[in-house]
């Protein structure tokens, strides 16, 4: 039986940079064995179904298919359709209210632990706002990201050391859900 997975590669086609044209990520998803595959925006999100059951060991074998096939790493996480749902229901903001470009979803390799966030001074970002779910951190950036501060001060090293993350608006994770979905 096969399942519906993401794939989410950190850092791609951004600033001329680690260049994975869509169609050549297709076409490695399938040599890999996957069905289904699809891409979904230039940012690096793959769907595609899988009879594999180990979400991170997919993550390593696209991960190394990238690499020989590129010549550079990138860090992917690979996430089951179940799980995106469980992001999607787990908002703590109210999703619906908000622009895609407001609200974000940072998905982590691993959970991080709370000492991790301890000397953010969360009010002297106000009105940003960010929540911690299961190996998801969730963003209000009320400005986009692009001009977010809390943005920048997740995105430091004594936040993600040793955790491979990337970020998704609410309007991608919104997109990979329905395209999960069984």
């Amino acid at each position: 039986m096969t399942k519906k997975y993401a794939a989410l590669l950190r850092g791609i086609n951004v600033g001329g940079s680690k260049r994975v044209p869509m169609a050549e990520l297709r076409s490695l998803l399938e040599g890999l064995g996957h069905g289904d595959v699809q891409t979904y925006l230039q940012s690096g999100n793959a769907v595609f179904s899988s009879a594999k059951k180990d979400p991170a060991a997919l993550a390593r074998e696209l991960e190394k298919a990238i690499e020989d096939h590129f010549g550079f790493r990138v860090a992917c996480l690979v996430v089951d359709g179940a799980y995106l749902r469980a992001v999607a229901d787990a908002c703590p903001f109210p999703a619906a209210e908000l622009e895609g470009r407001q609200l974000h979803a940072t998905f982590f390799s691993e959970q991080p632990g709370a000492e991790r966030f301890a000397a953010l001074d969360e009010a002297a970002y106000l009105p940003e706002e960010y929540r911690v779910g299961d190996r998801v951190l969730y963003l209000y950036a009320p400005n986009g990201l692009g001009r977010s501060k809390l943005a920048e001060a997740l995105a430091k090293p004594a936040v993600v050391k040793r955790i491979d993350a990337t970020t998704r608006n609410w309007n991608t994770v919104a997109k990979l859900v329905e395209l999960t979905a069984a």
